[in-house]
């Protein structure tokens, strides 16, 4: 009797801890749902409602992979709210988007703006990859819309572009560039700090190409004729719309200036040739005067041996006394004549 009231108080009590544990079980499972519920369930009620094709399973694992659902679903339901409807734009993709740090309201934002306009053509491959590059692919697709206009040179720079026409004066111009986004472009094109440059050399070589600066200023279209016809906006972000010239101002007589400083710049070559040759002259001068000192002093060394030779001819016999004296005689004779040639200066 005690053994079997022992075997049905111990069937009691496992049924009662299965019991319990089930019930244990059921509210956990119920806790979960209803956790579950509260952080996905206003995200997936709003995409089951507008159809955008989430799942609380996809919630479920965005939180698993650190994905913010505030970010995903709102941008999704954007998308499909505003028509669009891509294969490629999937929630997983959103998400892939998302995860290598791209900005999903924003190329939403941008696919919404360029399907608007029905003028442009973007995909969401293209948006998410001109995303990633650090373009800001909005202010693209808005640009492509509402052309852009750019300063030449830009501001904070030179307050014009200074070009020299033919007949040297110099033209001071400034102008306005008026561009908008080419979008199958934009990855990898030049920004607008290369439109400055190349439109800023095309103005200066269609000035310095014109014969005089009156017909620069007669037609200033055509510079913006010109530097157009040179396609400028090839391997660039931006397409080019027109060129206006915005002002035009005379400067300065470039050609005049450059000739007075060429010919200042001859005149001291001419002076230091000058220089040069008189500085030669007055050495040759030298000497010679130095050449005839010498031979003074020769000759007054070969007069000095006239005596030492009269000298030796009357020791010798072969000067007499009377050779002497008619000696004298003719050389003073001569100094007569010279003296009456010379109206009676004595040399």
């Amino acid at each position: 009797m005690w053994t079997y009231l022992l075997a049905q108080s111990e069937e009691i009590g496992i049924r009662e801890l299965l019991l319990i544990g089930g019930l244990v079980i059921v509210i956990i499972v119920v806790l979960v749902i209803a956790g579950v519920f509260l952080s996905f369930g206003r995200w997936w009620i709003q995409a089951f409602l507008t159809k955008a094709g989430i799942s609380i399973w996809d919630l479920i694992g965005m939180w698993f992979r650190k994905v913010k659902p505030s970010v995903i679903v709102p941008s999704k339901i954007m998308a499909v709210q505003a028509g669009i409807n891509e294969p490629e734009m999937t929630s997983k993709a959103l998400e892939a988007h998302y995860l290598a740090g791209g900005n999903v309201p924003l190329v939403i934002r941008a696919l919404i703006a360029a399907n608007k306009a029905k003028t442009i053509k973007l995909s969401f491959r293209e948006a998410t990859a001109i995303d990633l590059a650090g373009r800001n692919v909005l202010e693209a697709v808005q640009t492509s819309v509402y052309p852009r206009v750019i300063d030449c040179p830009a501001r904070g720079t030179n307050r014009s572009l200074d070009a020299v026409a033919k007949d040297g004066i110099q033209l001071k111009v400034r102008a306005r560039v008026t561009v908008r986004s080419n979008l199958q472009q934009l990855i990898g094109g030049a920004t607008e700090e290369t439109i400055i440059a190349r439109v800023g050399e095309g103005i200066v070589s269609a000035i310095g190409s014109a014969e005089n600066h009156k017909r620069v200023l007669e037609n200033p279209d055509m510079i913006s004729k010109t530097v157009l016809a040179r396609k400028l906006d090839s391997q660039t972000a931006f397409e080019i719309v027109s060129i206006d010239i915005a002002d035009i101002d005379v400067g300065e007589n470039i050609g005049a200036r450059l000739k007075a400083d060429q010919a200042e710049a001859d005149t001291r070559v001419f002076r230091a040739r000058a220089e040069g040759r008189r500085a030669m002259a007055v050495a040759s001068e030298q000497e010679k005067i130095a050449e005839i000192e010498k031979s003074r002093a020769s000759l007054v060394e070969a007069e000095a041996e006239v005596p030492k030779a009269m000298a030796e001819s009357f020791r010798s016999g072969k000067l007499g006394i009377l050779d002497y004296y008619k000696l004298r005689n003719v050389q003073a004779d001569t100094e007569m004549r010279r003296s009456i040639a010379t109206g009676g200066q004595s040399s």
